[in-house]
C-alpha cells in the first residue's frame, strides 16, 4: 500500500503529536504505540482509563419504515435475536457466508431517538468495511435501505476509571447498563455513548461527528487519569480478555459454533433459523462442531504465535494458534486458537510446535482475565 493510498482518522494529527508510532492497519495509518510503550499503555487500561481511535471502523445504519421491518430485514443475515432488542440496546452478531463461514462481525444497536425508531446502528470492522457495505445493502428486503455513516468519529474509553472520568461531564451515564447507550453531551457536543468495548473492561465507545473528534479527544485527555492507547495494547487487552479478532480467531472458514460464539446466536433464531448460512449452524448445534475456540497457555515464557501448530501429546497435530504473544496481566505467554473438538476440554495437555520443537502447554478455559464489564 503506498502512502498516498492510506486514509487517516479525523485524530491521526493528534497522535503524530503525541508521538505515536504510526502503522498501516485497515487500510488507514494508524497509532500502534505512543512513547510510553505497549507495556505502560496496557496496565494503565487496566488500572484506570484508556483512550482508543476506532474511527477506521465501519458506522452505518439500516433503515425502516419501523423497527419490525428493519430488524426482520437484518435478522435474513444475522443469527442474533433482533427483535427481541429494546430501544437503546446492542447486540454482538456476525454476518455468515452461505455455507455458514463468518464474513465478519459487528454490534447492531436498535434507536431509541425519537423519529428514528426504525434505524439500527450498525458498527463493522474496519478491514471489512466496504465489503459488509456491499453484503449488507445487497441482501436487504424491500423498503429497508442502507446508509453509510458520514463525517463520523468513534473513540474508545475503557477501564475501571471510565465511568467516573465521563460522569464528570454527564452523571447519567452512571446508570447506563452494558450492551445500551445514551444521547449525552459533552463540552457542547453531542455524543452517541455506548457501554461497551474491547478491552474486557468495563467502557464506553463514543460515536460523534468528525469535527467534533480533536476537541472531544483533547477534553477526555485533560482528566489526569486518561491516557492514550494504540493499537499494540488493544491486541494485548483483547486477547487476554478472549475476545475474537476477525481475520485471525474467526474468518470465512470458522462458524459460530466453532468459534465459541453460540451465546450470541438467540435461542429463538437457533431453533427456527431462517438466516444465511442457518444449515450449518444448526447442523452444528445439534451434531456438535469438528473443532472449537480455546485458549492455550504455553509452559515457559516463549510466547506461541500465529499459526503456531498444536499436537496432542503423541505428536498428532490437531489444531492450530490464531492468535498469542504475552500478556502483561497474566504475566506470561496467552494463545487462542482450534482444536479438535475432543481436545478442548480445558485442563488437556498439548504441545506447541516452536521453531519445530515441541513446547509443553495447556488448554485453559477463557478468558484469560476476568472480564469487568458492568452488567
Amino acid at each position: 500500500m503506498s502512502g498516498a493510498s492510506v486514509l487517516r482518522t479525523p485524530l491521526h494529527d493528534a497522535h503524530v503529536k503525541l508521538g505515536a508510532r504510526m502503522v498501516p492497519f485497515a487500510g488507514y495509518d494508524m497509532p500502534v504505540q505512543y512513547p510510553t510503550g505497549i507495556l505502560t499503555e496496557h496496565n494503565w487500561t487496566r488500572e484506570k482509563a484508556g483512550l482508543f481511535d476506532v474511527s477506521h471502523m465501519g458506522q452505518c445504519f439500516v433503515v425502516g419504515p419501523d423497527f419490525e421491518t428493519a430488524a426482520k430485514a437484518m435478522e435474513k443475515i444475522v443469527p442474533a435475536d433482533l427483535l427481541g432488542l429494546a430501544p437503546r440496546q446492542q447486540r454482538y452478531s456476525q454476518l455468515l457466508a452461505e455455507d455458514g463461514g463468518i464474513l465478519d462481525d459487528l454490534m447492531i444497536t436498535r434507536s431509541g431517538y425519537p423519529g428514528y425508531e426504525g434505524w439500527l446502528y450498525v458498527v463493522v470492522n474496519a478491514a471489512r468495511k466496504q465489503h459488509d457495505y456491499r453484503w449488507i445493502e445487497s441482501h436487504l428486503t424491500d423498503g429497508v435501505t442502507f446508509k453509510p455513516g458520514e463525517d463520523m468519529a468513534l473513540m474508545a474509553l475503557q477501564g475501571p476509571r471510565a465511568e467516573a472520568v465521563l460522569a464528570k461531564h454527564a452523571p447519567a451515564i452512571r446508570d447506563l447498563k452494558f450492551m445500551h447507550y445514551a444521547a449525552i453531551e459533552i463540552g457542547g457536543m453531542k455524543i452517541h455513548a455506548s457501554r461497551s468495548g474491547y478491552t474486557g473492561e468495563d467502557g464506553f465507545e463514543l460515536s460523534a461527528s468528525a469535527k467534533d473528534a480533536m476537541k472531544l479527544w483533547d477534553l477526555l485527555l485533560a482528566d489526569p487519569a486518561v491516557k492514550p492507547i494504540g493499537l499494540g495494547a488493544r491486541d494485548s487487552l483483547r486477547l487476554e480478555g478472549g475476545l475474537c479478532l476477525y481475520g485471525h480467531d474467526i474468518d470465512e472458514t470458522t462458524s459460530p459454533v466453532e468459534g465459541d460464539l453460540v451465546w450470541s446466536i438467540g435461542k429463538r433464531r437457533r431453533g427456527e433459523g431462517g438466516f444465511i448460512g442457518s444449515a450449518r449452524v444448526q447442523r452444528e448445534l445439534t451434531e456438535g462442531p469438528s473443532r472449537k475456540r480455546v485458549g492455550v497457555k504455553p509452559e515457559g515464557r516463549a510466547p506461541a504465535r500465529e499459526g503456531t501448530v498444536i499436537t496432542d501429546v503423541s505428536g498428532r497435530a490437531i489444531g492450530k494458534i490464531t492468535s498469542g504473544g504475552f500478556g502483561p496481566t497474566v504475566g506470561g505467554p496467552v494463545a487462542m486458537g482450534y482444536v479438535e473438538t475432543q481436545s478442548s476440554v480445558p485442563g488437556t495437555p498439548v504441545q506447541l510446535i516452536v521453531r519445530d520443537t515441541p513446547v509443553p502447554a495447556s488448554v485453559v478455559k477463557l478468558p484469560f482475565v476476568p472480564n469487568r464489564f458492568k452488567r
